[in-house]
């Protein structure tokens, strides 16, 4: 098979000894992936390994690729995601792709921890109680986002209001304030969420702004876009693309 030595090399740092059942089975395909996203894809972002595999966690997640994340997760393992890393992830994504969508793979990756013998649970990260959650959630929303929740609290409805008040409370003070990911980690991993859903393009716009306030820049986030692309295809890559370029123009 054509695979390129430097595919070859990356795929081996994320899985070492890897009988690929799909190189038997089909062989090309495995030869055009593995050149573009192991090779190719790799030559054109800034992003650590490390970093390189939450946001394709994350993606996968958003994506429902249950298979394939495990696949990852395993991946990611062995080249040093924290298991700690790995759930906080998991957890984070309830707030942006749903139960729905996440109860499947707090499953799936507690089955790859059991099989790599990690043990559960894993420690908490919580640095909430139910009587601090809202504060210290529109203190760190705050800090991101500006006034955005305070504005939405101000001119919504009576009978809406409880939406901003989530956001505060459960999306920023449940989630965002946990230990285990920092700041930068955590809006990069939201990133990579929302563009891989589809169909959530104010939300990918305000948490551009928001990565580029803790620290994100431009580069960051198309070296993510770039990523990700062999994974989410052409249609919700070139979205991506398109709202980036929109909130942080090209200096041409």
């Amino acid at each position: 098979m054509a695979i390129s030595k430097n595919a070859q090399a990356n795929h081996q740092e994320l899985f070492p000894d890897l009988k690929s059942t799909l190189k038997v089975t089909d062989p090309e395909f495995i030869e055009i992936f593995d050149n573009f996203n192991f090779d190719e894809v790799l030559q054109h972002q800034n992003l650590e390994l490390k970093l390189r595999m939450k946001i394709t966690l994350a993606s996968l997640i958003a994506m429902q690729s249950v298979n394939e994340y495990q696949a990852m997760l395993n991946g990611a393992l062995n080249v040093g995601v924290t298991p700690v890393e790995v759930k906080e992830i998991v957890y984070q994504a309830t707030a942006y792709v749903g139960l729905g969508k996440v109860f499947d793979f707090l499953h799936a990756t507690n089955a790859v921890f059991t099989e790599r013998n990690i043990s559960l649970p894993i420690e908490g990260q919580s640095t909430t109680t139910p009587a601090t959650r809202y504060e210290k959630g529109l203190d760190t929303v705050r800090q991101m986002a500006g006034d955005a929740v305070d504005k939405m609290q101000k001119n919504l409805p009576e009978n809406e209001k409880h939406f901003a008040m989530f956001l505060a409370d459960n999306c920023f003070g449940d989630y965002y304030t946990r230990n285990g990911l920092d700041a930068k980690t955590r809006e990069l991993i939201t990133f990579a969420m929302l563009i891989s859903l589809g169909g959530a393009d104010p939300q990918v716009k305000g948490h551009i702004r928001n990565n580029v306030t803790v620290g994100n820049d431009k580069e960051t986030l198309l070296s993510a876009i770039t990523v990700l692309l062999p994974f989410i295809g052409y249609p919700r890559t070139l979205t991506a693309l398109n709202l980036l370029n929109e909130i942080i123009p090209e200096n041409k």
